[in-house]
């Protein structure tokens, strides 16, 4: 029997098996930390009604909660992009979801609005700083177009899931199912953490950046802005919108986890068509038929109106951003441009059930929002359809951007 030091008895430190960096499997894991940030996002419907119903909030109060959660994510994404750079992808990682699952379950004891509000703002930020994170992870991939499509899919499937299991738990349980389901997606994506590769940072060659085309550029920005203002507008309160018109809540759940579901369409159209037919002509159709189906949205005391409105306006929604994005990656080859458009449609997001709210609150009623919501779809196509045509008539094909 041999004697070996102290060091060399030492038995090896197991590792756990690492998914291929630019594998399916790896695309999966990354769909999830991207996601985790912000999963309140695609259950935003089913928050709001839960406060309401399971909080005594009122509309705006719910709506505000809603808002300031997303425009927490805003400023936590402009943040992160100082530093992702400074600190270990893995370690801001970490720290977030751990910092997410406890205010996810501190939220739980939370009675009164004015305390939520600034509670669910820091957690808004926590997961902003972690979905830039993930999104600056993602763009160190071999192939980062089919992870940000698994990205839609992990936000389409879980999202419609989540708006169809938790409206009926909310009056039994309050908000701790709400809040509970977020700490469980944390709390999941926090143990798929290990299994990632490094990803370190790809050295870029320093080159004079090209100048940015504001005009078409800004026409971009504030189409993103108003389009996903008047969307998440309705979808904030689209469970309470079904209710008012006497849907019952059942049928109101099972409706939107089926249309998010269903709305996956919207991204496999992109994947599909990509640029061959140009811009233009696929958003100005898109768009006719997102006011047709928000129009529709009038007729909801009828079931199969209800259903056709949500399914019709997730496609089209889940069309059309793609596209915007991909637009402002064209003004600006170095990227700086597509990242402040993530910025300005995480502040549409915000906006929106902000807005919604006060008209809620004034007495203007559904079909004013639901009237608001069609001229802010209108105002929006006919901004974003100026820079579309222009890229259209100098266009040289490139990979569509992915929904942020």
């Amino acid at each position: 029997m041999t004697e070996a030091g102290p060091i060399a008895t030492l038995p090896a430190e197991p590792r756990l098996p690492k998914a291929a960096p630019d594998g399916l499997v790896a695309a999966t894991l990354l769909a999830f930390l991207a996601t985790a940030g912000l999963f309140y996002v695609n259950i935003m419907a089913a928050i709001v009604d839960g406060l309401v119903s399971g909080l005594g909030l009122s509309e705006a109060q719910a709506g505000q909660v809603g808002s300031i959660n997303i425009y927490g994510a805003a400023a936590g994404a402009l943040v992160s992009v100082f530093l992702v750079r400074r600190i270990p992808w893995k370690i801001l990682a970490t720290a977030c979801l751990v910092i997410l699952i406890g205010i996810d379950i501190g939220s739980i004891a939370i009675q009164t609005f004015d305390l939520l509000l600034p509670v669910r703002a820091a957690h808004g930020f926590a997961g902003g700083i972690l979905t830039g994170s993930a999104f600056a992870v993602i763009a160190r991939t071999a192939n980062p177009d089919r992870t940000f499509g698994m990205l839609l899919f992990v936000q389409f499937g879980l999202g419609g899931l989540g708006v169809m299991v938790l409206p009926p738990l909310a009056p039994l349980y309050g908000t701790q199912a709400l809040f509970l389901s977020l700490a469980l997606f944390s709390a999941v994506t926090l143990l798929m953490l290990p299994f990632l590769s490094s990803y370190p940072p790809q050295d870029v060659k320093t080159e004079k950046p090209a100048a940015v085309r504001w005009t078409p550029f800004l026409l971009t920005l504030g189409a993103i802005f108003v389009f996903q203002a008047a969307n998440m507008g309705l979808l904030a309160y689209i469970i309470r919108l079904g209710l008012s018109y006497g849907l019952d809540r059942a049928y109101v759940s099972t409706t939107l986890g089926l249309a998010t579901w269903i709305a996956l369409l919207g991204p496999l159209l992109v994947m599909v068509f990509g640029l061959k037919f140009g811009r233009f002509p696929l958003l100005l159709w898109s768009m006719v038929l997102t006011l047709a189906g928000t129009a529709v949205f009038h007729f909801s005391g009828n079931l199969l109106a209800y259903l056709i409105a949500n399914c019709g306006t997730g496609i089209t929604w889940g069309f059309v951003m793609p596209y915007l994005f991909g637009m402002t990656a064209e003004f600006d080859k170095a990227g700086r441009a597509a990242a402040f458009g993530g910025f300005v449609s995480k502040l549409g997001l915000a906006s929106g059930p902000m807005i919604a709210g006060w008209i809620l609150a004034g007495n203007g009623g559904f079909p004013l929002l639901i009237n608001l919501a069609l001229i802010a779809l209108a105002i929006s196509a006919l901004i974003m359809l100026v820079p579309a045509r222009l890229l259209d008539g100098t266009r040289v094909p490139t990979p569509i951007a992915q929904l942020a």
